[in-house]
């Protein structure tokens, strides 16, 4: 039986577990590839995972990007059938897979869909807009026995690896603290005014689940993500990479949760007398999160890491009241010192810095002398991200950035943001439960509202 017939079954029989033989889908055999999304990373991913597959489909709520993209494939895409919604998508049967690049807000129903449809999913980071989301997201995945990779592909990452290593096999001692650093980018702008909407992009359904807003350009492609009503800023947006190798370092393999969050942010356009319709989410903040074992998370923006993105060149003047205000008293001095985003794992034997551009530090040269040895504890074997989505694929393993690891990564963001936007509350974390214990306000903020016609 080809693959196309066999993903062809009744729902019911998708959903009941079940291995794919050799015979089935042979090395040979070409993938059907179904872009949603067709922007940056959207496209970008999609021509990854060509290596792998042909592009058999292209959907985007925008499309002249779907049609662009097209055009740019020639040979590789030049008979891909292109679709505004994504839901007419998923009903071609020559779609195997997914390759999701869509904002925020789009993640979790168009993974769901995509899994429900009997599509095995690569689906971009951050992995949803909030903890129920996540928690939703890894049900179906059980349910339907799909294959799940998230595109935190820092996973994949010599650096992180060997850092990850060196963490869990006792090279740097006790493990104390962990400093995650983002960069800075600014989101200093607005009043933004409403615009005709243009006639290639359909408004009401890249909205989907969020209310209803006017039109202007600076709510969608690339900047839609400084808006809390699709996606969580930079907390959610490069922190979910930075704080995924964090957590990662601290648990290894298991599931991990801070059991306490406390944070402060600024938001550059708060006193702004049209703020109604400026970016709205925090270009810098910090977060003291706790773990088991007395370890500690300290999640912040470094101010001279400044990475210019979306067209915004402006970057607000942060006032030393602010910093303190933001910092607290207690704070550690490698902060200060750091001046640039990564991951800094510190022990009570030595530290390390990694970001992408290298593994840095006293334990990791001297790994050239005392290489760690067979029989050490090694994360799950994997040099190229997407090609170990479509290994699985083949083989129904689980990937590297499985959902369930990955939902508790962003989840750590996602508490982050709620801290935030309490005014600094501190909140004690049940990561059984996956709920803040006595605090009602907090828990509702788990989740969101979503639109009628949109709800997951």
């Amino acid at each position: 039986m080809k693959r196309r017939t066999f993903l062809s079954l009744s729902a019911a029989a998708v959903a009941a577990p079940y291995f794919v033989p050799a015979t089935v889908q042979g090395a040979n055999e070409r993938i059907g590839i179904g872009n949603i999304g067709a922007g940056g990373m959207g496209s970008g991913d999609t021509r990854n995972a060509a290596r792998f597959g042909d592009i058999v489909a292209i959907a985007d709520a925008d499309t002249a990007r779907a049609d662009g993209f097209k055009a740019s494939l020639k040979e590789k895409g030049e008979k891909a059938v292109v679709y505004q919604d994504y839901r007419k998508l998923l009903e071609n049967k020559d779609v195997d897979v997914i390759i999701q690049g869509t904002p925020d807000h789009w993640h979790t129903k168009i993974n769901i869909d995509s899994l429900r449809a009997g599509k095995d999913v690569y689906g971009e980071k951050p992995l949803s807009l909030t903890v129920a989301e996540g928690q939703k997201l890894c049900q179906v995945v059980r349910e339907t026995k799909r294959v799940f990779q998230t595109g935190t592909q820092q996973r994949s990452g010599k650096e992180f690896q060997t850092a990850v290593e060196l963490v869990r096999n006792g090279r740097l001692g006790k493990l104390r603290q962990v400093i995650v650093a983002l960069p800075w980018c600014s989101m200093l702008g607005g009043p933004f005014k409403e615009q005709p909407i243009p006639q290639n992009l359909d408004w009401d359904l890249y909205q989907g689940q969020a209310s209803v807003k006017p039109y202007y350009p600076q709510r969608t492609h690339s900047i839609f993500r400084w808006w809390y009503e699709y996606a969580g800023g930079m907390v959610t947006d490069w922190g979910n990479h930075h704080v995924d190798i964090a957590q990662w370092g601290i648990g290894g393999d298991e599931v991990t949760a801070p059991v306490s969050v406390e944070a402060r942010g600024l938001f550059p356009n708060a006193d702004n007398p049209g703020k109604a319709d400026c970016f709205n989410t925090p270009d810098r903040f910090y977060a003291e999160l706790k773990y088991a074992g007395d370890v500690v998370l300290h999640f912040y923006v470094v101010l001279e890491d400044q990475f210019r993105f979306g067209g915004i060149n402006e970057y607000p003047t942060t006032t030393p009241e602010q910093k303190s205000w933001l910092w607290g008293k207690d704070y550690p001095d490698e902060l200060d010192k750091n001046k640039r985003n990564g991951i800094m794992f510190v022990g009570d034997k030595g530290r390390i810095f990694v970001n992408r551009g290298g593994v840095y530090g006293k334990p990791f040269d001297e790994l050239k002398e005392t290489p760690l040895p067979a029989d050490s504890w090694k994360v799950k074997p994997s040099n190229d991200h997407m090609k170990n989505f479509f290994d699985c694929v083949r083989s129904r393993e689980t990937p590297v950035a499985s959902a369930e690891i990955e939902h508790r990564s962003v989840s750590a963001c996602h508490l982050t943001n709620i801290s935030i936007r309490l005014g600094g509350r501190k909140l004690q974390w049940d990561a059984t439960k996956e709920e803040f214990i006595g605090d009602a306000e907090a828990n509702a903020m788990l989740k969101r509202e979503q639109r009628d016609g949109y709800q997951i």
